[in-house]
């Protein structure tokens, strides 16, 4: 078996791997039809977070079950499924309580390796959900999509509490940012203002429901946003980025008594108390717990609701995989999808 591997700071190779075998009587084994690369797995490709050793990368997928443990009860050999980048055992209380990211039993899927031509899967019960026959091939994208960036998305309209009737407005404009534009406008929010500094990034947002461009960014960014909502600011705001400035840009663009859903991965993010605490802002984040919205997400894909597969503006095969990573570093993709 081939797949990624992750040797220094913009170092990706195509190499053959072991392959993936099951571990526990939980274990699924799958055939992986596509997969992608995250805009989180750049901190790593550029240095942001160290790295110390070879390692096996990607963690977004969708496949063809070939192998399942004895204890397995759901899932059939030959099945098209959806998994999350954290497995699950979807019974515990934190998984019961909507939150399967906290999983008691939780391990982090992309431990081993998911931008591979077959992948293991822990607590395969708990952590894929099958389709109910194989999808068509215009639907793989956005299947895919709803493995990460799909459920991050609705995750951040969900932190925010987004109503019906609400103004929201979007940081970021990567895959995440724009898949949560498409969460605001399927809760209900009647305006969603996205922050966007890129005509085809902008373009994307109007399709999937923006109401508003914002293109200017940090302190500009916020006035805007607050001379757009009659000097108040937006009553929801989805913070998918996860650096410093772009939460204190969340942070000035929220209306007090609103609320900020943040799901970018923090680096270096630091929120002055006095601020927050006069601010009359809430916020609610963390990695979202994909596996709760996969069934309603798939749902919405398999009947043409949605197509988040649209963030993919890049295809790739798998083998070479390091030319997705440096079209996304270089801002030259939004999202690749490989296919082995």
């Amino acid at each position: 078996m081939r797949g990624a591997i992750l040797y220094a700071p913009g170092d990706v190779r195509f190499e053959e791997r072991a392959d993936p075998k099951i571990l526990k009587p939980t274990d699924a084994v799958i055939r992986t039809v596509a997969t992608c690369v995250c805009g989180s797995d750049l901190w790593d490709y550029r240095g942001i977070n160290p790295v110390e050793q070879p390692t096996p990368f990607g963690h977004e997928y969708v496949g063809i079950v070939e192998e399942i443990g004895a204890d397995v009860a759901t899932l059939q050999v030959g099945q098209f499924v959806v998994g999350s980048f954290f497995a699950s055992d979807n019974t515990c209380p934190n998984c019961r309580n909507g939150y399967q990211t906290n999983c008691l039993h939780r391990e982090f899927v992309g431990a081993e390796g998911c931008q591979a031509e077959r992948i293991r899967i822990p607590l395969a019960d708990g952590t894929l959900v099958a389709t109910p026959t194989r999808p068509a091939a215009e639907h793989i994208a956005s299947l895919l999509a709803c493995s990460d960036v799909m459920g991050t998305g609705w995750y951040a309209a969900v932190a925010a509490q987004v109503q019906r009737g609400d103004t929201v407005a979007v940081v970021g404009d990567g895959a995440v940012g724009l898949c949560a534009v498409i969460a605001a406008k399927e809760v209900g929010a009647e305006r969603v203002i996205a922050m966007s500094r890129h005509a085809s990034r902008q373009e994307l947002a109007r399709g999937f429901g923006a109401t508003d461009i914002v293109a200017e960014r940090g302190e500009e960014g916020a006035a805007r946003i607050k001379e757009l909502t009659g000097g108040i600011g937006a009553d929801r705001v989805l913070e998918c980025v996860g650096n410093s400035e772009s939460m204190r840009q969340a942070l000035h663009s929220t209306r007090p008594g609103g609320n900020i859903g943040f799901v970018g991965v923090p680096h270096d993010v630091g929120i002055d108390g006095q601020e927050l605490f006069f601010s009359h802002v809430a916020l609610r984040g963390g990695p979202a717990p994909v596996r709760e919205f996969l069934p309603d997400l798939i749902d919405m894909v398999l009947s043409g609701r949605i197509d988040p597969g649209r963030v993919f503006d890049l295809e790739l095969p798998l083998a070479e995989v390091a030319e997705g990573y440096k079209a996304m570093d270089e801002r030259r993709a939004i999202k690749t999808l490989l296919r082995p």
